[in-house]
């Protein structure tokens, strides 16, 4: 009787347990076509904003250097003084318009911005210090250009130069 009883039953477990594995499997399948579809439409949306991101920051730091800084803020009858607070006052409105771009960059890669920028302004005081505040801005712009020069490392160009490379990396 018992031996009846697993002939019925047994069969049934069986196919009982075929079919579940399958709309297991079947589900699954369908959970990882949904997830890597959302996850292509997340990258469609992001991808852009990222990349605009990068852009961004390079268009900073192509501001704050110091060739493109002097030329802009450089005015005739300015004291050297009145140029250090121009150029750092320039510096600081950039970075707080374009903070929010950290949140769509590696952490490296805001790292190395700030280190720029912090860069550039120590290049600003080092130069400041050796001018007399009342002195012409033309001879504070021309210590800072000379300075420029004498580095191994432009302080904004190193930073350029590995944004590029990681937005190559990521598109």
């Amino acid at each position: 009787m018992a031996i009846e009883i697993l002939k019925l039953v047994l069969p049934s477990f069986f196919v009982f347990l075929a079919g579940f594995l399958a709309i297991e499997r079947l589900l699954r399948a369908e959970s990882n076509r949904r997830k890597a579809e959302l996850s292509a439409d997340r990258q469609k949306i992001s991808t852009p904003i990222r990349l605009q991101a990068y852009e961004r920051i390079v268009l900073f730091l192509e501001r704050i250097s110091p060739e493109s800084s002097l030329v802009r803020v450089n005015q005739p009858n300015l004291t050297a003084k009145k140029l250090q607070t121009n150029l750092l006052t320039g510096i600081r409105t950039e970075w707080e318009h374009n903070l929010s771009q950290q949140l769509y960059m590696s952490n490296k890669a805001w790292s190395i911005v700030k280190n720029a920028k912090e860069n550039v302004i120590k290049l600003i005081n080092t130069c400041s210090e050796k001018v007399e505040p009342n002195q012409p801005a033309i001879l504070l712009s021309k210590l800072i250009l000379e300075t420029l020069v004498e580095l191994e490392e432009h302080p904004t160009n190193k930073a350029i130069e590995f944004l590029k490379k990681e937005v190559n990396e990521l598109f």
